[in-house]
């Protein structure tokens, strides 16, 4: 077996409550897929970094009705450089992790933080801040078994202070813990190498040595900048912003990136092709098949 050893789409709520959470886990189980990233925090599930007992329970019994291996993706405004709320994120991602143990799931996602053009007096501890809140975190979740991926993100508004996939990387390594993992977001490092005039290939390959989980979903590479859509397809028209479009409408090339890259162990190849795509979801899934099968081969 190669290290790639699954792959899937992301599932939530829509509003709130877990039934139309069962609902799109019952579309995926149709589709075929073997895994399933779960949006927990579109659910009220955490309030106060504590768990609202009665829906975990609920969660629980849902996810046990399929077949999925299950991962988890945190708080999508997750940001461990904030001191005004980093300790509350840290709370809230603990509680995800018991969660995580509770369905099985042993990958927690946490998105790389940021902080505004203004926050300059924050900016010297910010690195700092961040390391020792992942360390923390990675050293709970250890017991469980369950892994903090940490997710390249770019920039999203003038004089913002964020990693690049390279220091990520570096972020990854100088933490030096067994529960924390590089998560390659793939259209985010193109977005991000554009926006700095950094080689995106080469950033891919300073990630791949520490990735331990992949997000995987196609576009251009183009900033948003100062675009706004009508309709959020007119952003697709453009093939401007992080698009999540199904493999093969944009212009990443998948099959040569993975030819080149090895990744850890037991790495999952995430999409996040959501349900506006339904349609266009088991031919992102046969590609993405493909690619695994292909990877898994030219290292076996």
């Amino acid at each position: 077996m190669g290290n790639i050893i699954g792959t899937g789409f992301n599932a939530g709520s829509t509003d709130g409550e877990l039934a139309s959470l069962e609902q799109e886990l019952r579309v995926l189980a149709d589709i075929g897929v073997d895994t399933v990233e779960l949006g927990l925090t579109s659910l009220d599930l955490i309030a106060g970094g504590r768990i609202i007992e009665e829906r975990a329970e609920r969660l629980v019994a849902i996810t046990k009705q399929f077949g999925f291996r299950y991962t988890v993706h945190g708080l999508v405004s997750s940001n461990f450089m904030d001191p005004a709320t980093c300790r509350y994120q840290i709370d809230a991602a603990k509680a995800l992790a018991v969660v995580c143990d509770r369905i099985g799931a042993r990958i927690l996602v946490q998105h790389g933080g940021c902080l505004r053009a203004d926050q300059l007096a924050e900016r010297a501890d910010a690195d700092s801040r961040e390391r020792e809140a992942l360390f923390e975190l990675t050293e709970f979740c250890k017991p469980y078994g369950v892994r903090i991926a940490f997710e390249n993100i770019f920039t999203t508004e003038l004089g913002q202070y964020r990693q690049t996939p390279t220091q990520i990387a570096e972020t990854v390594k100088t933490v030096g813990h067994p529960n924390l993992v590089a998560l390659i977001d793939f259209s985010h490092a193109y977005i991000e190498s554009t926006y700095r005039g950094l080689n995106f290939r080469e950033e891919l390959r300073a990630m791949a040595p520490v990735a331990g989980h992949l997000h995987v979903h196609d576009s251009f590479g183009r900033p948003q900048a100062f675009y706004k859509p009508y309709h959020l397809q007119e952003n697709t028209a453009l093939g401007i912003g992080d698009l999540h479009m199904p493999l093969g409408w944009g212009d990443i090339d998948w099959e040569d990136i993975f030819s080149e890259l090895t990744f850890l162990p037991e790495t999952v190849m995430m999409m996040e092709i959501g349900r506006r795509y339904h349609a266009e979801q088991p031919a992102s899934l046969n590609r993405a098949k493909n690619l695994i099968a292909e990877y898994n081969r030219n290292r076996s």
